[in-house]
This record gives structure tokens, sequence and C-alpha cells, in this order.
């Protein structure tokens, strides 16, 4: 991805985010792996089908809550950690916390995140990918982490690209590239826009 001149905008992360027609599509897979060992996935896998899984990255997944609900499903993927960036019980959330998870040998963080344009998912950037980086340090660089809200379209890529910015030092456009190049995703504008806000910042303290 070529990074224009000056400051990251919302529209710009839109035009990586849409077609040429400016059309959004929606996850085509149920999860896919959009950095090495991170996943991002969707709610709403039942059955689980083995090819539905795609490499984003290196061992970051992004995905739905179903899928992140299917503990044997996790373990034979080899999931180490969990991150629910939609922890709840209303319909906007997924509904699991570390006992629900206990006995399986996967450690789990929440974060109670809306998909709401108003809500400051920033206050948990720093959290969430602090999270993800010690999941993939884990067993001598050998854990795998399961980034999930409840459709694995907005909350999770949105912490997925933070990380990448955070702990990768890439410019928001070449993140937000990268994992849209591995799922359809389409964050919120208010996420997008505190996107930006970091890339601002990031960029000021000359860590991009």
């Amino acid at each position: 991805v070529r990074v224009p001149e000056g400051e990251a905008t919302v529209q710009q992360l839109n035009e990586l985010l849409s077609d040429s027609s400016g059309f959004y599509s929606l996850p085509a897979q149920h999860f896919n792996e959009v950095f090495p060992r991170i996943y991002i996935g969707n709610a709403h896998a039942s059955p689980l089908r083995e090819d539905s899984i795609n490499n984003v990255c290196v061992e970051t997944a992004v995905s739905c809550g179903f899928v992140a609900q299917n503990v044997m499903r996790l373990q034979r993927l080899g999931i180490t950690h969990i991150l629910n960036t939609a922890e709840g019980n209303s319909f906007m959330h997924v509904n699991t916390n570390s006992e629900f998870y206990a006995g399986s040998g996967i450690t789990y963080h929440g974060i109670k995140a809306n998909d709401t344009e108003q809500f400051n998912l920033s206050a948990f950037f720093e959290e969430g990918a602090d999270f993800i980086d010690k999941a993939l340090a884990h067993a001598n660089g050998k854990g795998k982490v399961y980034v999930h809200c409840r459709e694995g379209y907005s909350r999770s890529p949105t912490m997925v690209i933070a990380y990448l910015m955070l702990y990768h030092k890439m410019d928001v456009r070449v993140a937000t590239a990268t994992v849209r190049h591995k799922r359809e995703i389409g964050p919120n504008d208010g996420f997008l826009r505190q996107l930006c806000q970091l890339n601002d910042k990031l960029a000021k303290e000359g860590k991009l």
C-alpha cells in the first residue's frame, strides 16, 4: 500500500475497505488468519468447515463469537489465547469469560466494548495490543491468539489494526490494508477516527 502524504483520514481508510463502487463486503469466511497466528472471525460458524481459514498475517485471527464458544474447535486450531472485544450479555456482545475456558488451556481476556461510533475503543488499544503481543510470545513464540467480537467485522479488526500499529510500527493505512487483504472488515467511522488519531500520535512520537 502506498502511503499518501499527510495525515491519515477516515475517508482514506474507507476507500481501502470498500470496492471501486464504494460497496463494503461482508466476511466470506467464518474466520481468517489475518496476520501470522492472529485470527479474526464471526459468531455464525455452525457447522465449521476445515477449509474456512485464510492466512492474513502470521498468527492473529479475528473471529466471531460462535467460533469463540467452540472450545474443542479452538483447541484443534491450536489457539492458546482468546481476546473477546465484545464481552457482555446483550445481543451486541458475546457472553464468555475466563471461567468459560477453564480447563481448556486457553488464556482469556475480555474487553467490554460496544460497536458504536461514540464508544471510545482507543482507551483499550494498548491493553488489547499488549495481550496480543504476550499471546504470540507464549511457548517460545508459538502462541496463537483468537481476537473476536460478535461478527468479526468492526471491534476485533480495529483492535488488531491497533496492535499492528503499536507493535509493528505500521501506518494505519498499511495496517488496515493488511487485515482487509485477508478478511472483509468494516470498522465504524468512530473506530476509524480513533485509529487515525493513534496514527497521528505515533507519527509525532517517531514510532511509525
